[in-house]
């Protein structure tokens, strides 16, 4: 279905929005990006809101986490975005606290230091003349073979950069972000985080230059609160609760009550009951299902309990006296460690360490499934065998190491498997006929890997529906949309471009 973002109300329509009341309210269910924005949206033009956060912090996987005056950002954001009504909105929160801050990630692979996007005579002596010829060889024999079916992850990437190239800085990478196999992982993951792949045109820029700027670099800099990511949330949750909306924290969600008639008519907390005039959901769809009263279809369950989920934990350490490297993250691609990437948080913004501090506060990145070894060892234990291995990548001593801790994401990387679509799909349309006064938006609410401003797109668009009467097709948002730090033509720069430069595109995942 596709969206209709100028559809309006009938000139007859009663208001829309009539029947938000105090006694009911939205419900938004989650306090990430989505849920949210949505909430200031609606505050803003004075409808009653509550929004229900299950834990004790505001803004999902882009919070921000403080330790003694050291500030980390999980994940990593950088808030750049094509779409001009998500930056206007991001101005208007944060106003002057946004600071312009430069781009910088690299590749640490084979104990060297890749430019990330490529750079032609860093290529050559890094990987050298003979490794790169025989890189250009599997591409070339890539691109005259049959190519095939396209369904994984393996062949999509293998067709377009050749074996060889998949093999040095896409298998093992992207196997432990995910912790399955790369031919288990759909094309579609890749279409959207690397999309219009082309090695030669890449090449062809790195070594002979970018002759009519055909080719769309990564942006150079972007902008960042002063405070981290979590420095926007907590503004955002203060001019909600100034325009009379309501924020609950520690408030999960038990039970989603039906009317069988298609309605949500209850929200149920352990502590308290809502009754809700709509309901803006950014819960997992896995635990919306789970939820529900009554029971969904049985093949809306299983559908549910199918669905996939990668979580995540940052072993954030501060290491005395060092300055470790200039980039906001590098992806590690190096064998024998478990890291899959490395935040520094001073070159996100200086003031994430204490002023006069001449330590590091970086963020150690590793990716895991609630329950398995990683998942359960205790922090104490990460701590050291973060330590042991920012060591054993020449990156700093272990020795150094002041202190350390660890913060767990839930769910925080829907997966694209094989079955994950039709899944999804399964479950739309029973939120489509049972529950039509609920709206999934955001990352997990779509079961989409969303950027931060695609998922509070989404919120905007839930609002836009609610308010305006508009029909806009969440489900498309985001769907066909191009990698985020791309810089496109300055007189169109919010459209979509179905070109992405070879190798400047992600080699592993952004958030």
């Amino acid at each position: 279905m596709p969206e209709t973002p100028d559809t309006p109300a009938p000139a007859n329509a009663p208001a829309r929005g009539a029947d938000i009341t105090a006694e009911r309210p939205v419900v938004v269910l989650g306090g990430g990006p989505a849920g949210l924005t949505a909430a200031y949206l609606l505050a803003k033009q004075d409808k009653p809101v509550v929004v229900l956060e299950s834990t004790d912090m505001l803004g999902g996987i882009a919070r921000t986490e403080v330790r003694d005056g050291y500030r980390f950002d999980l994940g990593g954001h950088r808030f750049f975005t094509k779409v001009k009504e998500v930056d206007d909105l991001w101005h208007e929160i944060m106003k002057e606290e946004f600071l312009k801050r430069p781009r910088q990630s690299r590749i640490y692979w084979n104990d060297k230091f890749l430019e990330y996007p490529l750079q032609g005579m860093d290529v050559i002596r890094k990987l050298g003349p003979w490794e790169l010829s025989l890189c250009m060889a599997s591409y070339l024999w890539a691109q005259i073979k049959p190519k095939g079916r396209e369904d994984t992850f393996e062949e999509w990437v293998s067709n377009r950069f050749g074996k060889r190239l998949y093999n040095h800085f896409f298998k093992t990478y992207t196997e432990k972000l995910w912790g399955v196999p790369t031919n288990e992982i759909r094309a579609e993951w890749a279409a959207q985080r690397i999309k219009g792949l082309s090695f030669f045109s890449a090449a062809r820029a790195a070594f002979f230059g970018n002759k009519g700027n055909k080719i769309k670099s990564l942006i150079s800099e972007f902008n960042y609160p002063r405070f981290g990511p979590g420095q926007m949330w907590e503004q955002m949750a203060k001019d909600i609760q100034e325009h009379g909306g309501d924020i609950r924290l520690n408030s999960p969600v038990t039970r989603l009550v039906t009317d069988g008639q298609g309605t949500v008519v209850r929200v149920e907390t352990a502590g308290e009951t809502l009754t809700p005039s709509y309901v803006i959901s950014s819960l997992p769809l896995r635990t919306t299902v789970g939820i529900a009263e009554p029971e969904a279809p049985v093949e809306v369950r299983d559908a549910a309990r199918g669905l996939r989920y990668r979580e995540f934990l940052t072993v954030l350490l501060v290491i005395e006296d060092e300055d470790l490297f200039p980039d906001n993250w590098i992806y590690i691609h190096q064998p024998g460690v478990r890291v899959l990437r490395i935040q520094n948080f001073k070159s996100w913004s200086p003031y994430m360490v204490p002023e006069g501090s001449t330590d590091a506060a970086i963020g150690m990145e590793y990716f895991c499934f609630e329950g398995d070894e990683l998942w359960e060892t205790p922090d104490d234990q990460l701590v050291r065998m973060a330590s042991a291995e920012i060591e054993k990548l020449h990156l700093a001593r272990a020795a150094k190491v002041k202190f350390g801790f660890v913060a767990r994401v839930h769910k925080a990387y829907p997966i694209y498997d094989e079955k994950y679509a039709e899944r999804v799909a399964t479950i739309r349309r029973w939120l489509e006929s049972d529950l039509t006064n609920l709206t999934q938006v955001g990352r997990n609410g779509l079961h989409r890997y969303n950027n931060s401003d695609h998922s509070m797109l989404t919120a905007m668009r839930a609002v836009d529906n609610i308010l305006l009467g508009t029909h806009h097709d969440i489900w498309s948002v985001n769907v066909e949309s191009v990698y985020h730090e791309e810089v496109h033509d300055s007189e169109n720069p919010y459209a979509n471009d179905p070109e992405t430069p070879a190798m400047n595109a992600p080699l592993a995942s952004e958030h």
